[in-house]
């Protein structure tokens, strides 16, 4: 293992000089559609540090969204992958299965939500994981239609372009869209127009509303949300809205589908965001932090809706690939062993109390939202108005970079600031991160 010191190191500009060349070097070759936050190139990384081919050293307040939420280089990730790869690296599940695979299954089953009997699906990304859970939906029910929620994100595949709320980066250019994709509002406290406290309830009736009304519940084969909103913005639905939709969902035998793939994993100090609320889903997909960084999604649920496709339905080449499956079973060890979802919960505690006092300090900061480690603030202009301030989020950002402090923007205005640290990340790391962060509101 080669250990990353866990300490802060800023040695040159960043970007440093051979990041700039190899800057150069993707610009001739790499397609300029692929964005990146902060174009310093990753040399080695694990715990709560990058480091660049310069010798910089980052705190990461990134996880590479969400993924690295066991560290970049954890040992039983390391361990189990390395071990697979000296067996073989691929047969494809569909010709000749392996034990992985199944495994992964079984851990599924034990860990998500409900005591039902279960069965999953492997795959490589979010997207396909969400794809599948539509496709698995309108099996079962017979039905078409799909409702999802203002300001949430799905993915980047035609049909979960279409499910996903914010236009740019994500859908500007790429349509038309996959049909009978139907969007409701959201309990999105900090902007419901009667205030916080209504707004579950509220937004509820709404959703619900516009459901019957505007498709047919009887038209509905699933409502697929995010339980704590990621891209658009960190939203956790006021409370009372989840289960008003599942119950909904319930009794118009609706598919309710939980999109885990950035709040699963203990990222909020619970394996599933769901549980927050002690919600069933009918199905739920997971990606991102299941594998410790390599390539692996899933779609797990109630085994008779699971089985509703018919053989050879559901698949992909690479789908639950051996190597991905030992990482996924290695990430899950480390869950577990250092009680992750503990560390996520001390996380939040410290960052909401600093987050907290900067508030008192900086009228900026309109709202400090999220659980465990997935924390972000929304920045505004005037306290009073809320009206969006997306040049503050981005200028934050730019402070915290040049300083060695990696954080990512989100949120349908872009003004939101959000903080997704690997769930071990030593507190000394997660104090000084935030010390720059107070240092750049202070600056702007």
């Amino acid at each position: 293992m080669n250990a990353v010191p866990q300490e802060r190191r800023v040695v040159t500009a960043i970007p440093g000089p051979k990041s700039q060349e190899l800057q150069a070097r993707r610009l001739d070759t790499v397609a300029g559609g692929v964005g990146s936050t902060l174009p310093v190139f990753t040399k080695r990384a694990g715990g709560g540090i990058i480091e660049d081919v310069d010798g910089n050293r980052l705190i990461d307040f990134g996880s590479g969204i969400a993924v690295t939420s066991v560290g970049a280089s954890a040992e039983a990730v390391v361990r189990r992958a390395a071990a697979q790869l000296q067996d073989f690296t691929h047969t494809c599940f569909m010709v000749t299965p392996y034990e992985g695979y199944v495994e992964v299954c079984e851990a599924l089953a034990e860990l998500t939500p409900g005591d039902h009997a279960k069965k999953s699906a492997l795959f490589n990304s979010g997207a396909e994981a969400v794809e599948n859970a539509v496709k698995i939906a309108r099996s079962y029910t017979k039905r078409q239609a799909v409702v999802v929620f203002d300001h949430g994100y799905h993915g980047r595949t035609n049909l979960t372009m279409g499910m996903t709320a914010k236009n740019m980066p994500y859908k500007q250019g790429f349509g038309p869209f996959a049909p009978e994709v139907y969007r409701v509002p959201v309990a999105y406290g900090y902007r419901w127009p009667t205030g916080a406290e209504n707004c579950g309830p509220e937004a509820a009736a709404q959703a619900i509303d516009n459901i019957t009304k505007q498709i047919g519940a009887e038209n509905v084969a699933a409502i697929v949300i995010e339980p704590v909103l990621g891209e658009g913005g960190f939203i956790e639905p006021a409370k009372g809205f989840l289960p008003a939709i599942v119950k909904f969902a319930n009794d118009n035998g609706i598919v309710f589908v939980a999109d885990e793939i950035q709040a699963g994993f203990c990222r909020t100090g619970q394996w599933f965001a769901c549980e927050d609320e002690g919600i069933v889903p009918d199905l739920i997909t997971t990606a991102k932090g299941i594998a410790g960084g390599l390539p692996l999604a899933a779609v797990t649920g109630r085994a008779e809706i699971m089985d509703s496709v018919h053989g050879g339905g559901l698949g992909g080449t690479y789908g639950g690939n051996p190597v991905a499956c030992a990482g996924a079973l290695g990430a899950i060890e480390t869950m577990k062993e250092l009680d992750l979802n503990g560390k996520a919960k001390r996380i939040e505690e410290v960052m909401k109390a600093r987050l907290t006092a900067m508030q008192e300090k900086f009228p900026a900061i309109g709202d400090i939202r999220g659980r465990g480690a997935m924390i972000a603030i929304e920045l505004v202009k005037d306290p009073v108005t809320k009206e969006p301030y997306a040049e503050a989020a981005a200028a934050l950002a730019k402070y915290c970079h040049n300083e060695g402090v990696l954080v990512l923007t989100c949120g349908t205005y872009g003004n939101v600031l959000r903080f997704l640290p690997p769930l071990v990340i030593g507190e000394d790391l997660l104090n000084e991160g935030l010390d720059v962060i107070e240092a750049a509101l202070a600056q702007i």
